[in-house]
């Protein structure tokens, strides 16, 4: 298992129109790196954005997608992809500036 630092384990959030309305209800989701454990993502989570409580983290594996060019077939990279729910007391995750 690889040692990853808090600043590793997140990756990226995922911009779509359900994790966009589920932030009202303080759930946020990222996509994070494939050997992250939930105790690391909800430590990332609570260090990265200040005044954050998490309350669970909810984890899927994303197998890669079959994917053709010519006769060859490939497969893209797996993703793994965390939902964080957070405590009706925390702050709220200021995922884009303000504009």
């Amino acid at each position: 298992m690889a040692d990853l630092k808090y600043y590793d384990v997140i990756l990226k959030p995922v911009v779509t129109e359900k994790s966009m309305n589920e932030m009202a209800d303080k759930k946020y989701t990222f996509y994070v790196h494939t050997d992250a454990t939930k105790t690391q993502v909800k430590e990332a989570v609570e260090k990265m954005f200040e005044g954050t409580k998490v309350k669970k983290v909810n984890t899927m594996n994303l197998e890669g997608k079959t994917r053709r060019r010519g006769m060859t077939f490939g497969k893209t990279a797996a993703k793994k992809k965390a939902i964080v729910y957070l405590t009706e007391d925390s702050k709220e995750i200021e995922l884009f500036g303000t504009l």
